[in-house]
């Protein structure tokens, strides 16, 4: 659920009625939260604490204890002397005793070599306005050292500095790689520009906290949401049920684009995947492409409309040779289509068909700069929000479903919640992401899935897969390519599975 935080103390309030205890819900916030340094920072080492004077600092404590036994050594900057701190962190630092050393300026201090994470525990969602000197102080070290020293930042429900409604940053706010969101998500963290300072989103359920009114029509992604949209394989199942797949995608200097599409698309599952393609371009395509593939080549890409494919894939690497065949195709097309590319670009070009098609089962996925060739056919669109737009361009367009990628991917399909994904990092700001996510989501679409949960999955995945590619072959975010993001769609798979990250 997405809350505002009067909405998250009005449950916490109601929670102490039924005789919860602030306690209880401390620990279970920080047991929470050291499993989500454990997920994102599996190999030991520098734990810093960042430490307020409030019970979010309690919250940092209780994961501190909890990861002693991983091996992490403690290191701890206080806003103040202990004393000042509330009863409940005070509590849990004198409980941690010479186990947690003290430090008085992070950012100098020489840690032993290894990973090193800082642990936001300066303020929670009741802060309003500017930091505090003494908070803004510690602010700027722990920003410091994720610059300068590459820490892992894990801000605790919000980053410090962060307006929890408006999702507005004051000076030195926090700059978080992953939040670790306390029982419910709240609505700053989803606002434009937040994501600067928010990251990857790991929200930590509280039994106690579970029920809460909210924005019903919006909602952040989870595996545990997604996972019961995943198809679960019936045993007699054959490769027909599984979908054939039909993308159209590679011309001359291009054919990458519709590798990766194809790869995409088979480790999603797909049944039959068969890429088409000009006669010119099949000699230069077909050696290369991986031997799960059946390639095929047409005259006209309108040969198309008279094959069986239970979903499309339309535009990675295609070109404008041949726009006028490809606009045909995007025009008839019954079966659902996902739309990228450079087939998103002619249809920049052709407002009347965008409008045409709107009936039509369409999924568009427009990374930023598409999206702003689509919107010169829509005015009055300067300042609105990223949900806004999807919302606004899906409203009177029941069969199309829109997928704005960015830091912040956001799906939007009429009648439906519009979706926030919550999972990849920065090292997926490189070219060809695009086109593995369009061969996924065209292999959720052809195994008979709403548009709008294909293209949920296929965000949700394709931003795991990065994750697990990181963490799996202990690289660095800088290093993932698109081809890394196909070779781990398994393991993400897995993961939705299980109901994990």
């Amino acid at each position: 659920m997405i809350v505002t935080c009067r909405q998250m103390q009005q449950c916490e309030e109601a929670a102490f009625s039924r005789g919860v205890t602030a306690a209880a819900l401390m620990e279970e916030a920080g047991r929470g939260i050291a499993h989500v340094v454990r997920q994102f920072a599996p190999s030991a080492g520098s734990l810093v604490l960042f430490l307020g004077k409030g019970n979010n600092a309690g919250d940092a404590l209780v994961a501190a204890r909890e990861l002693i036994a991983d091996g992490w050594k403690l290191y701890a900057r206080l806003s103040g002397e202990p004393a000042a701190m509330k009863e409940l962190p005070r509590q849990h630092l004198n409980a941690l005793g010479s186990l947690v050393r003290v430090l008085e300026d992070a950012s100098a201090f020489d840690f032993p070599a290894g990973p090193i994470v800082s642990l936001d525990g300066l303020l929670g969602i009741g802060a309003k306005g500017p930091m505090k000197p003494d908070l803004q102080v510690l602010a700027r070290e722990m920003n410091t050292l994720r610059r300068q020293r590459h820490a892992l930042t894990i801000a605790m429900d919000i980053p410090s500095g962060l307006d929890g409604d408006h999702g507005d940053a004051c000076e030195d706010a926090v700059e978080a790689d992953v939040t670790a969101v306390v029982a419910q998500i709240k609505a700053g963290l989803l606002e434009d520009g937040a994501d600067h300072y928010v990251g990857r989103i790991a929200l930590v359920p509280l039994a106690a906290l579970s029920q809460i009114d909210g924005d019903a029509q919006a909602e952040v992604l989870t595996s545990r949401l997604l996972r019961s949209w995943l198809p679960r394989r019936a045993n007699d199942m054959h490769k027909g049920d599984a979908g054939r797949i039909g993308i159209l995608a590679g011309s001359p200097g291009f054919l990458g684009a519709a590798e990766l599409a194809c790869r995409g698309a088979i480790r999603a599952g797909a049944g039959l995947v068969t890429l088409l393609v000009k006669e010119d371009v099949y000699p230069l395509i077909a050696p290369r492409m991986p031997a799960e593939v059946m390639v095929k080549a047409v005259d006209d890409y309108r040969d198309v409309l008279e094959l069986r494919f239970d979903s499309l894939a339309i535009g990675p690497g295609l070109g404008f040779a041949h726009e006028k065949e490809i606009i045909e195709v995007l025009k008839r097309a019954k079966a659902p289509t996902i739309v990228d590319a450079d087939a998103l670009t002619m249809l920049a070009q052709h407002p009347d068909v965008l409008d045409a098609t709107g009936s039509l089962p369409r999924l568009m996925t427009p990374h930023p700069g598409e999206m702003d060739r689509l919107l010169r056919n829509f005015p009055g669109w300067h300042g609105m929000s990223r949900r806004m737009l999807v919302e606004s361009l899906t409203e009177t367009a029941p069969g199309r479903t829109l997928l704005l990628k960015g830091t912040r991917t956001v799906i939007a399909t009429h009648g439906q919640p519009t979706l926030f994904n919550t999972t990849g990092h920065a090292g997926m700001a490189s070219g060809g992401m695009g086109d593995v996510l369009s061969g996924v989501c065209a292999a959720f679409a052809g195994q008979h899935l709403t548009l709008h949960q294909a293209a949920t999955l296929g965000a949700w995945l394709c931003g795991r897969a990065a994750e697990r590619f990181v963490v799996q072959e202990c690289t660095a975010t800088e290093s993932v390519g698109a081809s890394d993001i196909t070779a781990h769609l398994g393991g993400a798979l897995l993961d939705l599975k299980e109901g994990r990250f």
